[in-house]
Formats: C-alpha cells, sequence, structure tokens
C-alpha cells in the first residue's frame, strides 16, 4: 500500500466518526480539519458511500448526504461507525511498552514528543489498561544519566563517571572516553575508552550513580574497534539457594536459571570479584551455596572456618 493510500485510509477511517459528531459541517471545515482540500474531500465522501456492511444492500451502506447546494454534510445511518476507532488493551499496552522502552534508549530522541505520546495514550486509554495483566517496564536509567552520556556522545566529550558494579565491593569514580551504545538483553551499555584501567569497557548505564561531561574532548585510541556486545562480566559461577535465598534470582543478572517452587533453584552468576560472592555466601546462613568451580567453593569453606576460630 502507498504512502497515499495508508493516510487516505486512516482518513476515511475517521471520517465517518468525526461527522457524525459535526452533523451540518461544511464540505470546506471537513476539509480544513482533515488537513486535505474540498474536493478531495469530497472525493473521499463519494468513496465513503460506497461502503458498508456485507452485503452492500442499500440499507447496508454508509448513507451521508453532501450534495445539496448549500455543501453542508449530514450523516443519516454511519453504519457501526458512529464513534472513533478505539485501540484495545493488548494493543494499547503495547504501545505504551514501546514508548517507554524507547525513553530509556540513549540517542537524540524527541524525549518531549515521547513523553506528550505516552501521555495522550494513558489518557486516552484510561483505566482500560487496569482490566489486563500487568506489565511494567523498569526504568532504573535515571534522566540525568542518560542525557549527560547523550550529550557526551554527540559532542564528542569525556565523561566521569561514579561507578557500581553488580558483583564487586567497590564504587569507583572514573574518566572514559565514550565510544558508543550497546542495546543488549534489555539493557543499556556505554561502549568506552576506560583511563583508570587502560582498556576498553562496557559500563551498564543503570549502575551509573552519576555522570559529568568534561570540557575536554574524547580522545579513545586511534582505531579502536567498537564494541558490539556486553562481555560477560567475571567469572561463571554455578550456584544453588534454598527458597528463602530465591530474592537472588530477582536482584542480580543470572544465567540458565533453574525453579523449583517451594525447593528453590540453581543459576550461573557471573561474579567479576571472588572474595565479594565469598561474603555474599557467607551471609546467607546456608541459603546459598556454590556448586561450581571447586575452587571457590574451598574459598567460601576456608572462609567460614576462619570466621569460626577463635580471636
Amino acid at each position: 500500500m502507498s504512502a497515499t493510500a495508508a493516510e487516505r485510509l486512516s482518513r476515511l477511517l475517521a471520517l465517518v466518526p468525526w461527522l457524525s459528531h459535526h452533523q451540518g459541517v461544511s464540505i470546506t471545515e471537513a476539509a480544513d480539519h482533515f488537513g486535505v482540500a474540498p474536493d478531495v474531500l469530497e472525493r473521499d465522501l463519494w468513496l465513503v458511500i460506497c461502503c458498508g456492511l456485507p452485503g452492500h444492500g442499500p440499507d447496508q451502506l454508509i448513507d451521508i448526504q453532501f450534495w445539496d447546494d448549500d455543501g453542508r454534510i449530514t450523516v443519516i445511518d454511519p453504519q457501526t461507525l458512529e464513534r472513533p476507532l478505539r485501540l484495545t488493551v493488548a494493543e494499547a499496552t503495547a504501545l505504551l511498552v514501546g514508548l517507554r522502552l524507547l525513553a530509556q534508549v540513549p540517542g537524540g530522541h524527541d524525549r518531549g514528543a515521547i513523553a506528550s505520546a505516552t501521555s495522550k495514550l494513558e489518557r486516552s486509554a484510561g483505566s482500560a489498561l487496569d482490566s489486563g495483566d500487568a506489565v511494567m517496564v523498569i526504568d532504573s536509567t535515571s534522566d540525568e544519566v542518560r542525557s549527560v552520556v547523550d550529550g557526551a556522545l554527540a559532542q564528542g566529550r569525556a565523561l566521569r563517571l561514579v561507578y557500581a558494579g553488580a558483583t564487586r565491593d567497590a564504587i569507583t569514580d572514573r574518566v572514559v572516553d565514550p565510544l558508543g551504545i550497546i542495546h543488549q538483553d534489555g539493557y543499556d551499555y556505554l561502549d568506552a575508552w576506560c583511563r583508570t584501567a587502560e582498556a576498553q569497557r562496557t559500563f551498564r548505564l543503570d549502575r551509573v550513580l552519576s555522570a559529568q561531561m568534561l570540557a575536554e574532548a574524547a580522545a579513545p585510541p586511534q582505531d579502536l574497534p567498537r564494541a558490539t556486545a556486553a562481555p560477560a562480566a567475571g567469572q561463571a559461577v554455578r550456584i544453588a539457594f534454598t527458597e528463602a535465598g530465591a530474592w537472588i534470582a530477582d536482584s542480580l543478572a543470572l544465567e540458565d536459571v533453574h525453579r523449583e517452587p517451594g525447593r528453590g533453584g540453581q543459576a550461573t552468576l557471573h561474579a567479576a570479584d571472588p572474595s565479594w560472592l565469598v561474603r555474599l555466601v557467607l551471609g546467607q546462613g546456608g541459603d546459598l551455596v556454590i556448586l561450581d568451580p571447586p575452587d571457590l567453593r574451598a574459598q567460601v569453606a576456608a572462609a567460614a572456618r576462619e570466621a569460626l576460630e577463635p580471636h
């Protein structure tokens, strides 16, 4: 379908409900409302009155009178199109989810337009959204951090980040030269040259506590390849947890998760700092154990024995 045909179909679907609520409007006034010339709108009307319900008998066609000398339009029988088409709950929810996800993606989007469209859709859908299953989109990256990162990428400037790793007992302050954004598994990562580590790193944006755009230009090493995916963070560790320790499945980025209702489960965790994971396991009082690798299991056992020794 061409763009012109698609636009006309959209206009035709909106035309009959609008005319039904504006009885007696002139062809010129209706044309102004839909942003077309009067002769275009008149051709639309001639097409509309040839449409209707299956059977296409005289009493099944849309009946609109518009050919009198005064140029006024009167809808006699709209054939079920007296009200504007409305989105279903599923359609409205899908659009809202899409808009909220788009608002999370760094880049040069018109965020004012996104916010306006989201607000209008929420008002239009109203309480209908409450009747379906709950859908939650979590935007854990602050607008301020996102705005600063967007600005630095657009202007080619260096960034100062305060960053909290997911599996490391440290909050670091570092200067980076941003290269771009990676979207992976529902998260946004900043691909950058880290001056502290003197290496290319990826930083998950929802773990950036604060970001400051510096006056100096970004200066990554020449010919540095852009990352296409965020690497797995640290050593892969297979863990098991009881039902009381199942909170970990909702709090950390786990892979290959297997849950047994009422009995806990198993999962794989990538730990950048083994000592952090040892302390995490010891703090759970048996609700979390390491299955593999053996050397990390031994570290937990050694740390537990040391903690029990009298001092």
